[in-house]
């Protein structure tokens, strides 16, 4: 299902505008730290409603491991209640005869429980075994206070003693996380929602948006641990509907703004440690997206500072992609700069990215009258073309849906994209979604919620209300069944167990991406005003 090809671009050449990063510096959030301490001490139990089967069992209070005296082989694992990102510290002492061997010892983090159940030696997946959370450590001398270096992203930690000596056993006490973000979901105010699963998932989602806000709008606290420009699009909206911190928007759009490469496009993603780097990454919806951001942002708060500083780069995204549309108005993709849509490259993406190149010169057309660019008609022109070709190629009536490729074929993604870009009118995107609803769900073949955000938004704006609301429990809802305390990065019903690593140990379960419900919820169930 999962087909990633790492992009290694060292050929190409990047902009570091020195103005724009001032800016991006500027508008860096400050972090807020808060002691945390763990609720109670657990045990791993089966649970075949849970992740992969397993869950937990309350053992004692978290106040009682002091008077724990641990030995060879022996374990504890702390529970703190909730989803934190931050760094932990723990007291260790001796207890027995003196200390004549050193102390070695492990701590293993974990979002979920099932994680907890694999060994990181087992793994030997395509992405780096780095990013398991885990620690071994030498201790020569007792008692210290020990506070490791790393940010981890978990609820759970499990410490193992891996050996003390038969004379003296270890004690544990004054275990803390210092929780980190730059947000409080505690300071926005809860919308009434009176169907208590959707207010569960707007509180879960909540909380996952919450815990990527950091430093930048982080795509994962656990990993990836950096800026996305497809996580950012739906970030921002996320947080436009709850948190409204529009500086750290601002932030990260000044960020892709000043890091460009020689030839204009913006990069899929930036690091800003050690320093504000680009990677070497690109794909052609993404840096489309960067138009998509600035956009929303502008419509929901009018700046016409960032506007200036950035339409020229939103302007240059938009000019790279239409110089690949043919005479006839189609949109031609190469392996060069793909476009992303969804992990799976089980499906032709050709019509969804025609869909989203129609989405985004909508958007950007409307910033062209803000900035009253005189090349307007032409893009508009541009417009007529790609949706004339879309409604009379794209489109098959006998079906009353949208194909894509040469093989003609039908896909989800297809459909939702083109009821995005409203390239039909009302009627005919209710008819799409409808045929779609009825030839193409269950859905098979995607396993994210970035691509079930998009499902799920199509149903709303082909006013599939019900559909929409559905969807979203079945999906977002059934993770919260299975124990999420935050959304995950990858999630198939069908197949709770999948990993696209092979293995959940490298599975992200607080993902940027699939906090929108707090977005598709006030937008589509609440209302904005």
């Amino acid at each position: 299902m999962m087909a990633f090809t790492f992009q290694i671009n060292n050929q190409v050449k990047f902009n570091h505008d020195q103005r724009l990063l001032e800016k991006a510096t500027q508008y860096k959030p400050i972090i807020h730290y808060h002691d945390v301490v763990p609720q109670s001490i657990v045990e791993l139990v089966k649970d075949s409603t849970k992740l992969e089967g397993w869950g937990t069992t309350f053992i004692k209070k978290a106040s009682e491991l002091p008077n724990l005296k641990l030995k060879r082989d022996q374990r504890v694992i702390l529970d703190f209640g909730d989803h934190y990102v931050g760094k932990f510290s723990i007291d260790l002492n001796s207890a027995g005869s003196p200390m004549d061997s050193p102390l070695f010892i492990k701590f293993k983090f974990a979002e979920m429980p099932a994680e907890l159940k694999h060994q990181s030696d087992d793994y030997d997946g395509w992405l780096s075994k780095s990013w398991i959370q885990e620690e071994y450590i030498h201790l020569d001398v007792l008692p210290t206070h020990l506070e490791l270096p790393r940010r981890y992203s978990f609820r759970y930690v499990e410490i193992s003693i891996i050996d003390t000596s038969p004379k003296w056993q270890a004690v544990l006490t004054n275990p803390i996380l210092i929780s980190e973000t730059s947000v409080n979901s505690k300071d926005v105010m809860l919308p009434n929602i009176k169907d208590t699963e959707l207010q569960n998932i707007y509180q879960v989602g909540l909380k996952t948006l919450e815990d990527c806000m950091q430093d930048v709008f982080e795509d994962g606290p656990k990993r990836d641990r950096r800026l996305w420009i497809g996580d950012l699009r739906l970030q921002a909206l996320a947080d436009y509907a709850t948190f409204k911190d529009v500086d750290l928007v601002k932030r990260c759009l000044y960020l892709f703004g000043a890091m460009t490469a020689e030839d204009g496009r913006v990069p899929a993603n930036v690091f800003t440690k050690p320093r504000n780097l680009p990677d070497d990454t690109f794909l052609l919806d993404y840096s489309l997206f960067f138009i998509s951001i600035l956009d929303d942002f502008e419509k929901f708060h009018l700046d016409r500072e960032v506007l200036h500083d950035l339409y020229p780069i939103a302007k240059k995204q938009m000019n790279v992609a239409l110089n690949k549309i043919d005479q006839n108005g189609h949109l031609v993709i190469d392996d060069d700069y793909p476009v992303f849509i969804d992990w799976s490259n089980d499906f032709d993406k050709d019509t969804a990215g025609q869909a989203v190149l129609i989405y985004t010169l909508r958007q950007f057309i409307d910033l062209a009258k803000i900035m009253g660019d005189q090349e307007i008609d032409q893009y508009s022109q541009q417009l007529q073309l790609l949706i004339s070709y879309s409604q009379t190629v794209l489109y098959d009536p006998a079906q009353g849906l949208f194909i894509s490729g040469p093989q003609k074929e039908v896909n989800i993604a297809s459909q939702v994209w083109m009821v995005l870009a409203h390239v039909m009118d009302d009627a005919n995107n209710n008819e799409v979604m409808t045929n779609a609803v009825a030839q193409l769900f269950p859905i098979t073949g995607i396993a994210t919620p970035y691509m079930y955000h998009h499902v799920t938004q199509a149903l709303f704006e082909a006013g599939l209300s019900n559909e929409a609301v559905k969807l979203m429990k079945q999906y977002w809802g059934k993770m919260i069944s299975l124990g999420a305390d935050t959304f995950w990065e990858a999630f198939e019903p069908d197949n709770p167990n999948y990993s696209p690593y092979g293995s959940p140990i490298l599975n992200s379960y607080c993902h940027a991406w699939s906090c929108t419900p707090v977005y598709l919820i006030q937008k589509y169930l609440i209302g904005e005003g």
